[in-house]
């Protein structure tokens, strides 16, 4: 019996979709052309239909790759091996609201704006914000972070417990309501991050954090990136606790102003937001301001205002969505790498010269108060493709010199998996261990996240 028939009647036939439409929706996310179609897309409406889904997919050996809001970028939700496309997207509802605790527990598919309407009306916050409408399951798939990771830190920082279906169908229970355990191992933090190979997330508990009582925001241009990311060095050195901390190229400006219909100059710029009480933010802004003098910023533009902010990050988050629309027609390749601090000026204008020497149109765009920044690059044929490849790949190499990583915050999927035995070493060995353990028949997110162990 075909696998879509089969599902059908373990699940029924409205949890089943084999048209075109869907496949080929199913086939690819964002920034990676190379799409593969499922057999079937399955739309689970419940922790035991996905348990079910997954013992069927074990018992015949047939590959399942979850999926939500499908924006990751690096290839994570192709289903490079066929077989199941598990969509969780009827999974996205609140389950549960403790804003004394200063927790929300909730379905994988729900979005992280929807979280934070719901508990903003307590004071509360979910303050990791990678700026697509991404999944919560997704965003502890891959462990995101975003704009206010220098502040916030990551989506693994308010995991406090999951509800994990493993490839065997068995429904785990992992991590507690505690603030803090010393109990056990670690298992929450082994899941998250982990791209969907270990298992499927079907609920998550989230620690939550106070809205601050005021927040300002103040723009910074400079003449060329690397004066713009030693200033954030020298910010960040100095203990100024802000809260977003954006390096965005004059390229990419340009693309906001046209799709946005804003009139930002269009220079190297530094955004930043701090979140506090009105003193300390007015002592906080005019720290940033003498040492951006310093540093050499031409400008140093500080507002208060709430429609001003939500302004500035609303351009930032259709950044790719402006980039695209700049560039009708063709493929983009995103990737991000991630240095210690001191390391990104030299890693940002290493980037943006290799991309200058090969002709390259390139947008740069960067978390950079945590050393994170971004490339994206648009090729209209195989041999800008492999040019781009090349640049994307001696960032990388420069990144793993200086004790970075290969992705600070994008993930590994299918694009990142050649620097994997490079930045780990022998440690890869322990973690395709664990991935055999847990997954014996090999069939969650195959091709994802680890080298294929060789033979021995």
């Amino acid at each position: 019996m075909a696998i879509a028939d089969a599902l059908s009647l373990l699940l029924g036939a409205d949890r089943i979709d084999t048209t075109a439409a869907a496949l080929t929706q199913h086939s690819r996310g964002e920034s990676y052309a190379a799409g593969v179609m499922p057999e079937v897309v399955v739309y689970p409406q419940s922790t035991d239909e996905v348990s079910k889904v997954l013992r069927f997919a074990t018992e015949r050996g047939v590959p399942v790759t979850p999926v939500a809001a499908n924006s990751s970028l690096e290839g994570h939700t192709v289903p490079v091996a066929g077989g199941i496309s598990l969509d969780l997207g009827r999974l996205d509802r609140v389950l549960e609201s403790r804003p004394e605790d200063l927790l929300i527990v909730v379905q994988p598919a729900i979005t992280y704006p929807r979280v934070n309407e719901h508990v903003r009306r307590h004071g509360l916050f979910f303050p990791i914000d990678p700026g697509a409408h991404a999944s919560i399951g997704g965003m502890v798939s891959t462990n995101a972070s975003g704009t206010a990771a220098v502040r916030y830190g990551t989506t693994g920082d308010y995991v406090l417990a999951l509800e994990v279906v493993t490839p065997t169908g068995e429904v785990l229970r992992l991590g507690n309501r505690a603030r803090k355990s010393a109990s056990g191992y670690d298992l929450c933090a082994l899941f998250t991050g982990a791209e969907g190979t270990l298992g499927v997330i079907t609920e998550v508990t989230l620690r939550l954090v106070g809205l601050p009582e005021a927040a300002a925001a103040a723009r910074l241009p400079f003449p060329d990136a690397y004066s713009a990311t030693s200033f954030v060095t020298r910010l960040i050195q100095a203990g100024v606790p802000v809260a977003r901390c954006e390096l965005i190229d004059p390229i990419s400006i340009r693309a906001v102003n046209a799709y946005s219909g804003t009139a930002f100059p269009e220079e190297m710029t530094i955004f930043l937001e701090f979140h506090g009480n009105p003193a300390g933010i007015a002592a906080e802004v005019e720290i940033a301001r003498e040492l951006a003098a310093d540093a050499g910023a031409t400008a140093f533009e500080a507002a208060t205002d709430a429609g001003e902010r939500a302004r500035l990050w609303e351009a930032r988050h259709t950044m790719l969505f402006a980039a695209n629309a700049a560039h009708p027609g063709l493929d983009s390749i995103i990737t991000d790498v991630a240095v210690p601090i001191s390391e990104l000026p030299a890693a940002v204008a290493s980037a943006m010269a290799d991309c200058a020497e090969h002709g390259l149109d390139v947008h740069v765009v960067g978390h950079v108060g945590d050393g994170n920044f971004h490339l994206t690059l648009y090729v209209a044929d195989a041999a800008e493709r492999a040019l781009a490849q090349g640049v994307v790949d001696r960032m990388t190499h420069r990144a793993l010199d200086v004790g970075g990583t290969a992705t600070g915050e994008h993930g590994v999927g299918l694009r990142k998996l050649k620097y994997m035995e490079r930045e780990h070493g022998e440690a890869l060995g322990l973690m395709q261990t664990i991935k055999a353990t847990l997954d014996p028949a090999g069939i969650m997110n195959p091709g994802k996240k680890l080298p294929v162990r060789a033979p021995r």
